[in-house]
């Protein structure tokens, strides 16, 4: 019964919003194809790129303020296994924003390689 009641406690904070919810920012639909794209094009890109990872960096603020309002809130309720799950459901959020923002960023930057190398000359 006293599982339960724990697994049910941390439900509830997990689903619990005690500020604005942390909205995960979506990767930039389009990057310039640096194959044929102007130099306009690809500052834009650079623009675009640079507000993505602004609003991830945004996006892991929260989720790290929203962990720790969590472990605050619960207080002495909260049993350390508990709070392990709750960072390493943290970290995965974390991990994951990261990893797309590195993904978007190499990407781009791949074709600032490509626009280089076609301007070059």
């Amino acid at each position: 019964m006293k599982a339960f009641l724990a697994m049910g406690f941390i439900a509830a904070l997990a689903m619990s919003p005690l500020h604005a919810d942390c909205t995960y920012p979506p990767p930039p639909d389009k990057l310039p194809d640096g194959a044929s794209a102007t130099l306009e094009e690809m500052l834009a890109g650079q623009k675009t790129v640079n507000a993505y990872q602004k609003a991830v960096n945004e996006y892991i603020s929260c989720i790290d303020k929203e962990l720790d309002d969590k472990i605050s809130k619960a207080g002495d309720k909260l049993k350390p296994e508990q709070k392990v799950d709750m960072q390493k459901i943290e970290a995965q959020k974390h991990n994951a924003a990261v990893d797309q923002m590195q993904s978007v960023a190499d990407r781009f930057n791949e074709q600032v390689k490509v626009y280089k190398t076609r301007t070059k000359g």
